[in-house]
């Protein structure tokens, strides 16, 4: 209950969710069952209405093209000799390391730097110790880049007797945020020089979004050439490909991929309230403590759960994931692939999305327990299976930003000709769809068009100079061809 005396919440301030799914599930499944008669009725069949559903992209241009032309802008001459060392330390989870290793070698070729294969900063949040090699095809990438950047597995003895084989003694190059080129030239490059090896921890968004076209090809180069995963994660993964492309045959092989934020860090990190009271208060408040130490508690520090998700800033629950595409006219027969960490309360929240999408699955779903058996507890391995199953899905949803969309929606604009289907939904406008338990469904389905109609108007799109080269990779890693039609 709201305090005496405190102003009324305005539109969107609490989660009502649930007490809308509750009123409108009747006319949801209903509606499914009318779909499918009334296609199956017409002269379409309803296998073509889901195709459409599932293919259709309704504001890319048929008569542009977008290929991409890396290798048309990485032209160099030979490698000259080494001006020393540098070495990394990468942070945060499966795609922030693969930001700061992109970003890293970009770094080592500006300064003509050998780089050592990155290290892998532990989280307290991620709890992952693997290695770079548990990862990613570490022969593969030192082979891939061998004209463009010298890589080495580890210093060489010489260098390590230097600084009496302690790490630590190799100067660490603290550098701020997003540094331009001229920094590492004017700064890093005169001690690399002096000393023959340099550090910089941590190494995350060190390197400009926008810097010279050649650096640009080279991070999209390392992205999408020289990293790829390591072999018993691309075995497992592109079986668990081939599983789902069977699982989809209402659908011709096509599914639709989720990537769903619900874990406990992220609701807890949030700060947002749902339906669980007091005891999800309770949880929350431990999980903050656990993985952030006070730092929600500290003096100044305002908490406004409501504000939060009038602005579009709270994690969606399963259940909104699942209203939502059910209003944008996904139906009961899609396939759909949901890629996620441990939901919190999952039993709670994923019996609906279940209950509206009973083809869905996930990697434990897909895979066999002993095949997740070396992977479990190793959250950037786990994180690399959910990617590689979403990177050729038809449509791609995102719920919740962060790097695991922002560079798939890259990899997948990269992949599929510079627009491939992605639903990034207003969640602002979004939230305000679960304020009334009384809403009727078809008006509801109104405002999932609507959500759907501008999320597609942002389907293509050029890289703009605020932008990450990792999420747009037009125009400095793909050129525009015309079509003749």
């Amino acid at each position: 209950m709201r305090e005496p005396g405190l102003p009324p919440l305005q539109l969107g301030s609490v989660y009502r969710s649930h007490l809308v799914f509750e009123r409108l599930w009747p006319e949801i499944r209903d509606d499914a069952a009318s779909a499918s008669s009334a296609a199956s009725s017409s002269s379409l069949s309803s296998t073509s209405w889901r195709r459409s559903m599932l293919m259709t992209s309704h504001y890319q241009n048929p008569g542009e093209l977008w290929t991409p032309c890396i290798n048309n802008r990485l032209i160099r001459p030979e490698l000259p000799p080494s001006n020393g060392y540098l070495m990394i330390e990468a942070n945060g989870g499966l795609n922030q390391q693969r930001l700061s290793i992109c970003d890293a070698v970009a770094v080592a070729s500006l300064l003509n730097a050998t780089l050592v294969i990155p290290s892998f900063h532990f989280n307290s949040v991620w709890r992952d110790h693997s290695k770079f090699g548990d990862i990613f095809d570490e022969e593969h990438f030192i082979e891939t880049l061998k004209d463009h950047v010298r890589v080495v597995k580890e210093l060489p003895e010489d260098v390590l007797v230097r600084f009496n084989h302690n790490i630590s003694s190799i100067p660490n190059m603290r550098t701020k945020a997003y540094s331009s080129p001229n920094h590492y030239m004017q700064k890093v490059l005169p001690k690399l020089q002096e000393l023959g090896a340099v550090r910089i921890a941590p190494f995350s968004n060190r390197l400009a979004q926008s810097v010279p076209t050649n650096l640009q090809a080279l991070r999209c180069f390392v992205n999408y050439q020289a990293l790829r995963f390591a072999e018993p994660i691309r075995i497992l993964a592109e079986d668990m490909v081939e599983r789902m492309v069977k699982r989809s045959t209402l659908t011709d092989g096509k599914y639709v991929s989720v990537h769903l934020r619900f874990e406990e860090d992220m609701v807890a990190f949030s700060c947002c309230t749902y339906d669980g009271g007091l005891k999800e208060k309770t949880e929350m408040e431990n999980a903050r403590e656990r993985s952030w130490r006070g730092k929600f508690h500290r003096h100044g520090r305002v908490i406004n759960p409501e504000a939060n998700r009038r602005d579009g800033k709270c994690p969606l629950t399963p259940l909104e994931v699942g209203m939502m595409l059910r209003g944008m006219g996904f139906d009961n027969t899609t396939s759909l692939y949901v890629a996620s960490g441990k939901i919190y309360n999952a039993e709670k929240y994923m019996a609906p999305l279940r209950k509206m999408f009973p083809l869905l699955a996930t990697k434990e779903t897909l895979a066999l327990p002993e095949e997740l058996a070396e992977f479990e507890g190793h959250s950037s391995r786990l994180a690399a299976l959910d990617y590689t199953v979403c990177l050729p899905s038809e449509v791609f949803v995102t719920t919740q930003g962060g790097n695991f969309p922002h560079f798939l929606m890259g990899h997948r604009r990269y992949l599929f000709g510079g627009n491939a289907k992605t639903i990034k939904p207003d969640k602002r406008k979004l939230v305000l769809s679960f304020v009334d338990p009384n809403i009727r469904w078809n008006r509801f389905k109104r405002h999932m068009q609507d959500i759907l109609h501008h999320s597609d108007m942002r389907g293509t799109a050029i890289r703009k100079p605020n932008d990450s080269i990792y999420t747009f990779p037009m125009p400095e890693c793909m050129c525009q061809q015309d079509v003749m039609m």
